[in-house]
């Protein structure tokens, strides 16, 4: 009997991107293949591909490049690209990479297994582009990144028309998932161990403008939450345009909620951006006191609106607001954490928070307001997917630090679900995104563009 073919998946770009790749993992897995070893080379390597950052084409061809010598070493080896720049360049790719066996677009990932086969039937590339969705990519199999936190897509699409954003023409319009089966997606992954979701859509807060309920994201929120057994529920990207009074308005979110913890996104730099415009934008970083901002410098893209506008702001202009603003904000998100120093945080503990925790024995993961924890465990022995109550000793801008003995380690059933996997009782899950940046937002970030 041959031995099945392995895959590997390599992710960049946004959450839906990452998420999209649990999708392909999943339907990869149910058609024979498996996950290739971590030192191994895979029979098929997969690209999930953003057109949103910059110079995210030379990123792909480069490591394209990288990957010709592997394959032409190994004979039966596959190469498929999808995702954003896949849309967009469509058969481009093939014809600039022509070692690449499949080509598929964002609105048909559930065609790549057969593509895969008609590619090493035929022995030539195939590419599929879709121009609308096929069918939600919920419906399809998924091998989850973790068994204790999930993204749970509500939307795909946007029908905004930022002049900065490509998304639109890549995902397509925006398209709402049924509430009834947003919420049983919710409950099924409870009932498996799942204690955060974190709800996906290229613009979340429009949610129901495809069934004309202006209200709908409001109400898929609290009826999450009264889901016995999800403890905290998460979601990107909004839009500051179509947040409501119910959902979040700046000044109603600190009235109800005030050790909220607010980030948002902000670009610098757009077209036309005088020294005033930039002056207003650090006096809203001072006002709204953060607890955290992405920072980016504009850079145009291809297609998009903005990148004919005139007033192009010169590189080195962006680059001196740009350092300016990151100043402003590690100074403000460092002032805001350290006001938490001597109070006690409710930390879901995650595998790979922390990069150094090895060589300070430390453990990491977030507090209910996302903030990234390290914290000693002090003999306690946490599990991923498990909570700790500690208290905060130290701050910085970008996380928090307690080093005293933990106040209580509660086992919870999503620690159960990581240890059945890491023991190999239940199905291996593990992570479909290599390279992948996830970044999970505090409740609610503002204005944060998707991919």
């Amino acid at each position: 009997m041959n031995a099945a073919r392995t895959y590997q998946i390599r992710t960049y770009g946004c959450q839906m991107n990452s998420h999209d790749s649990e999708r392909l993992a999943g339907l990869l897995e149910e058609s024979g293949y498996r996950r290739a070893d971590q030192d191994a080379v895979p029979d098929v390597v997969v690209f999930n591909t953003c057109a949103v950052r910059e110079n995210a084409d030379n990123r792909l061809y480069g490591n394209l490049g990288h990957l010709m010598p592997v394959k032409a070493s190994h004979p039966g080896m596959q190469i498929a690209v999808g995702g954003c720049l896949a849309q967009k360049d469509r058969a481009g790719i093939a014809d600039r990479a022509p070692w690449v066996d499949v080509v598929f677009g964002t609105h048909n990932i559930g065609s790549l297994p057969a593509l895969l086969e008609r590619a090493r039937v035929r022995a030539e590339a195939q590419v599929e582009i879709a121009e609308s969705l096929e069918r939600f990519p919920s419906v399809l199999p998924v091998r989850r990144e973790s068994p204790y936190a999930a993204w749970v897509a509500i939307s795909v699409g946007c029908n905004n028309t930022c002049t900065f954003c490509i998304v639109p023409s890549l995902r397509g319009r925006e398209e709402d998932r049924r509430p009834g089966d947003v919420l049983a997606e919710v409950a099924a992954l409870v009932g498996e161990g799942v204690l955060e979701v974190t709800l996906l859509g290229q613009n979340v807060n429009s949610y129901g403008a495809a069934f004309g309920d202006r209200q709908a994201f409001g109400k898929l929120l609290r009826a999450c939450g009264e889901i016995d057994g999800l403890e905290r529920v998460r979601f990107t990207s909004p839009h500051p345009r179509d947040f409501t009074a119910d959902v979040g308005i700046l000044e109603q979110v600190r009235a109800a909620l005030p050790d909220a913890a607010i980030t948002t996104d902000i670009i610098v730099g757009f077209p036309g951006e005088t020294e005033r415009d930039f002056a207003d934008t650090l006096d809203t970083v001072r006002q709204a006191r953060f607890a955290g901002a992405f920072t980016f410098q504009y850079s145009t893209r291809p297609g998009t609106p903005a990148a004919a506008m005139p007033g192009q702001v010169p590189a080195d202009v962006v680059a001196d607001r740009y350092g300016r603003l990151t100043a402003l904000v590690a100074q403000i998100a460092g002032a805001e954490n350290e006001a938490l120093v001597g109070r006690a945080v409710e930390v879901l503990v995650a595998e790979g928070e922390g990069r150094k925790d090895s060589a300070t024995h430390r453990a990491s993961g977030r507090a209910r307001d996302n903030r990234l924890v390290h914290f000693a465990p002090s003999g306690t022995a946490p599990r991923p997917g498990d909570v700790v109550s500690t208290v905060v000793t130290q701050a910085a801008p970008h996380y928090l630090i307690a080093d005293g003995p933990p106040l209580a380690v509660r086992r919870t059933r999503g620690g159960d679900a990581w240890q059945a996997r890491r023991d190999g009782l239940a199905g291996d899950g593990g992570g479909a995104a290599d390279g992948a940046a996830p970044v999970l937002l505090g409740m609610p970030a503002v204005g944060r563009p998707g991919s």
